[in-house]
């Protein structure tokens, strides 16, 4: 006599499968077939344990047929009846990588087959600043839908084409996961039916006009019109931008703190209150050339030892309107996360933000200063690199003439 429990396995047609709809399709057994929309098949064992329902992948419907599923699942079953572990049964590793060592695997396993060298160098940039600080140390088989909120939300809005690559590459890595059984269930980063009811579709974000951060591709644009200003208000913003400071730092420094080509700003000025020192590139050094050192700060004002906080901002929104002094450091984070190979702690000591104790233990020795100098040269060449249009400097020159006496009105 056949027992209820094999009467009930083997109720799927290999000839139906293909035109099966949305949904989990049970073959008996504890096997089934996942059909998610537009294109997904995959195989899956659930089973229970201590009366909780668990998942473990089998692998792509393309990579098993019918008969070759149902013997996955019978290592599964097997498994599970001995007290095993069905997922070392099947894949011989108990070893769950973290999100960033399946990202690595991930990418190591694809890339031979992009055309084009820098969409790697994207892939590791993109994630490395935004998806390993969040998500990057936790278990592959752990990440949720808040893990992925907690990547995604911060720069939905300010950085939406960036965000939906990112969203991408979080659901690739998380189905690469799956298939290897190293996690089970549901793809947290999956748009259709799930996302796309949390956030808003990238194409109703695109429009927005009053975007903080100007995307870095116009940089170079606004910094030839800037180049082109004589005032003591564009040579302060072609500073900031140039050293990725903020505001305050850029309107409070002083010749004190030019070293040769560096500049240390001592921690009472730093948001962290710890030194930051900035290696200055050509072009930076070229803006000093400019500025009266007959004064005790870089940048003074009419009536006050420096500029206020608001001379940058104003002579920004004359030119660029819509657009943030502060959002210059976000330019120059996608920058560098895009177009660069750098690693994503040497970007942040260049903005100044806290990162690691070994990292920062590093830096006291000195030898990311160096790193972070080749960075800001690079940034340097960006932004100076040719614009399509000549720019007309104020006086008619192609660019303001060096005066180190200059004594100008200031804002």
């Amino acid at each position: 006599m056949v027992s209820r429990g094999k009467a009930e396995r083997n109720k799927l047609k290999a000839n139906q499968l293909s035109n099966l709809g949305a949904g989990a399709h049970n073959d008996g057994g504890g096997l089934y077939l996942k059909v998610t929309p537009p294109n997904g098949r995959s195989w899956e064992y659930r089973w229970r344990r201590q009366g909780k329902l668990r998942y473990t992948a089998l692998g792509s419907f393309r990579d098993y047929t019918l008969k070759e599923a149902r013997e996955r699942a019978a290592i599964a079953r097997n498994a599970v009846k001995n007290g095993k572990d069905p997922k070392i049964a099947l894949y011989g590793d108990s070893t769950i990588p973290t999100f960033e060592e399946a990202a690595g695997k991930y990418i190591a396993a694809h890339s031979p087959g992009w055309k084009n060298a820098k969409h790697k160098q994207q892939w590791e940039n993109t994630l490395s600043t935004y998806a390993f600080p969040k998500i990057g140390r936790k278990s592959v088989s752990e990440i949720g839908m808040a893990d992925v909120l907690d990547v995604l939300e911060p720069i939905w809005h300010s950085k939406p084409e960036t965000a939906s690559r990112v969203r991408m590459r979080l659901e690739n890595i998380l189905a690469w996961a799956m298939a290897r059984g190293y996690r089970e269930g549901f793809n947290p980063a999956v748009w259709r039916g799930n996302l796309q009811a949390l956030l808003p579709a990238k194409e109703k974000l695109q429009p927005t006009k009053h975007f903080s951060a100007l995307p870095f591709a116009d940089l170079p644009d606004l910094y030839a019109r800037l180049a082109a200003k004589s005032s003591i208000s564009a040579y302060a913003l072609r500073w900031t931008i140039l050293t990725a400071c903020r505001t305050g730092e850029t309107m409070q420094a002083q010749w004190s703190e030019i070293q040769g080509d560096a500049w240390v700003i001592p921690p009472e000025r730093m948001k962290v209150r710890k030194e930051h020192r900035v290696p200055l590139s050509d072009e930076a050094l070229g803006v000093l050339k400019n500025l009266n050192e007959e004064h005790s700060h870089l940048f003074p004002g009419l009536r006050a030892p420096h500029i206020s906080n608001m001379a940058m901002a104003k002579l920004l929104k004359e030119m660029q309107p819509g657009v943030t002094v502060h959002g210059m450091r976000s330019a120059f984070r996608d920058w560098a996360a895009e177009e660069t190979s750098y690693p994503n702690h040497v970007v942040e000591m260049a903005l100044a933000h806290t990162v690691g104790n070994a990292v920062e233990a590093a830096y006291r020795r000195g030898d990311l200063f160096n790193k972070r100098r080749q960075l800001m040269d690079d940034w340097a060449k960006f932004l100076t690199s040719a614009p399509d249009t000549d720019i007309e400097s104020e006086t008619g020159a192609a660019s303001p003439t060096p005066n180190p006496k200059h004594k100008e009105n200031r804002t």
